[in-house]
């Protein structure tokens, strides 16, 4: 039986945030793995005007996640196509390793907001709920029981980081150099 993190976004673009958080959880929970699950078409951001295509993001979670002990990219949810809803994507893993435990991970924002989530009851059923709590995060608590794991202060983000591409910033420091030269090589974020 191996334990399992699952732990979703859009990842565009993935960021040094997003592997620490996935490197520290690993550690803490002892986990065998985690799976950074690249979203096909998130709903939440459905109105959003620019998202990379989904396959850029895959790639860049890959090459950011070479040779990081434990964790690594999935393609679950681009493979499944359509939308893109965590439910269906702990049933995805379940039914593909029925022995496994889960683990998904969440930051305390989504976590506060797992009621609005598509079947969000359903989610605490199939897996442990992670809630990752970062010093000066707001603490918000999913309504399902759950485990806390503190990491630490990064303050960044993938719209902050767009942000900085789109205003010529260096992104050096804050994308893994090997996602960042997937970036530059594809001409993505600026």
């Amino acid at each position: 039986m191996s334990r399992v993190g699952v732990f979703g976004g859009t990842f565009d673009p993935v960021h040094v945030g997003h592997i620490a958080v996935a490197a520290r959880v690993r550690g803490a929970l002892e986990l065998t793995r985690v799976e950074l699950v690249v979203a096909n078409r998130p709903w939440q951001k459905l109105g959003r005007p620019q998202l990379s295509p989904a396959r850029d993001r895959l790639a860049m979670v890959e090459a950011a996640v070479e040779g990081v002990d434990g964790v690594v990219a999935s393609s679950l949810e681009i493979e499944r196509g359509g939308l893109t809803y965590t439910v269906e994507t702990l049933e995805a893993f379940r039914d593909g390793n029925p022995g496994d435990s889960l683990h998904l991970i969440l930051g305390s924002d989504a976590a506060g907001a797992l009621d609005t989530w598509h079947r969000f009851d359903e989610i605490a059923e199939m897996a442990e709920v992670v809630v990752v709590d970062r010093p000066g995060s707001l603490g918000l608590r999913p309504p399902v029981r759950h485990r806390v794991v503190a990491c630490p202060l990064l303050d960044v983000s993938s719209s902050q980081v767009r942000e900085w591409a789109d205003a010529g910033w260096p992104l050096d420091g804050l994308v893994p150099p090997a996602a960042l030269a997937y970036c530059r090589q594809r001409g993505l974020y600026g």
